[in-house]
């Protein structure tokens, strides 16, 4: 090898080991802008909200003790306010729900699944569409009234209430004036004068009244959990009848706070949909007499927090927790 062409060799390697690493390309990527605590947008229809007392047929108790009114529903006439009343207990109570504000400052509520309690209502005929020009609501008034349903049929027959009498007109007697063929009202018979006499100033007692009473619950509900390891647990639901008449077939409902499921459960059946679970009793044990109990038990599973239901519902009823 010449010496010029070892000069040429001592040059390539020095500029190879001397050079930098290749330019990367620029990234493409958005930075990620951490979450600010101010201005946050927090949107209430992902947030489960469980019932604990159904007031009436459009208010319930939520668990952190707040009625909220459902919007657009009027209130059910006498002659139904008890089937409605049994409707929205046995839909609502002790179930997991998502509310959405209205204008009024009462709420759009949905459940669990999805289901506008308001529509569901107004097509079963429990109750009538209030504050609706149009949309859903009315289409669904219309079906439930064509058909019949609910308050649409006897008794109430749609009606709040039988329309008032008109007095009927009174024909003209023969030989009184008045045109041939038209009717005239009864005249009243003449006032004798009277005279103003002062009313003695008497002051009257005010009325006492009383606020009553919820009714009594009809049954009473301990629930405790036995055992716990990581993922599972176990728990017992003691029922006691509280009532004065025998439970003939029951189903006991609650929801979960915390994701729980129940995995097995014994002298019940569990059926659960999302954060609800109905346990249904099992074919030897469906009475449970006045003052008498039933125990049912389950094995679950649970991701951290593992918190006790503290609303129950008995057939539909709500119960007190113990």
């Amino acid at each position: 090898m010449s010496r010029r062409q070892l000069l040429v060799v001592v040059v390539l390697l020095t500029g190879a080991c001397t050079g930098g690493p290749p330019e990367s390309a620029p990234s493409t990527r958005m930075p990620v802008k951490q979450p600010s605590l101010i201005n946050e947008d927090t949107r209430p229809e992902n947030v489960l909200h469980f019932v604990r007392d159904v007031l009436d047929a459009r208010t319930v108790e939520l668990a952190d003790g707040t009625a909220v009114r459902v919007a657009q529903l009027a209130a059910p006439p006498d002659c139904w306010s008890a089937g409605a009343l049994a409707f929205a207990r046995s839909t609502l109570l002790a179930s997991a729900v998502r509310i959405n504000r209205f204008l009024s400052g009462e709420v759009n509520l949905t459940l669990e699944d999805g289901t506008d309690y308001a529509l569901l209502a107004v097509q079963r005929g429990v109750l009538r569409a209030e504050g609706a020009d149009g949309g859903p609501l009315i289409s669904a008034e219309t079906e439930a009234a064509a058909a019949n349903r609910g308050l649409w049929g006897p008794p109430c027959n749609g009606l709040d209430a039988a329309p008032p009498l008109a007095a009927p007109p009174i024909p003209n007697a023969p030989g009184t004036p008045g045109t041939p063929g038209t009717t005239t009202r009864a005249a009243l018979p003449p006032q004798s004068p009277t005279t103003t006499e002062p009313r003695p100033t008497t002051t009257q007692p005010r009325p006492t009244t009383t606020t009553p009473r919820p009714p009594a619950r009809v049954c009473a509900v301990a629930y405790r959990v036995t055992n716990q390891w990581p993922g599972g647990f176990q728990a017992s639901v003691t029922v006691r009848n509280t009532g004065t008449s025998t439970i003939n077939g029951w189903t006991l409902r609650w929801s979960f706070a915390d994701g729980q499921t129940v995995d097995g459960m014994w002298n019940a059946t569990s059926r659960q949909s999302g954060a609800t679970v109905n346990a249904v009793n099992a074919n030897y044990n469906p009475q449970i007499a006045p003052g008498a109990s039933v125990q049912i038990g389950f094995n679950g599973s649970v991701r951290g927090r593992n918190s006790v239901p503290g609303v129950f519902a008995l057939n539909g009823e709500a119960c007190t927790v113990e």
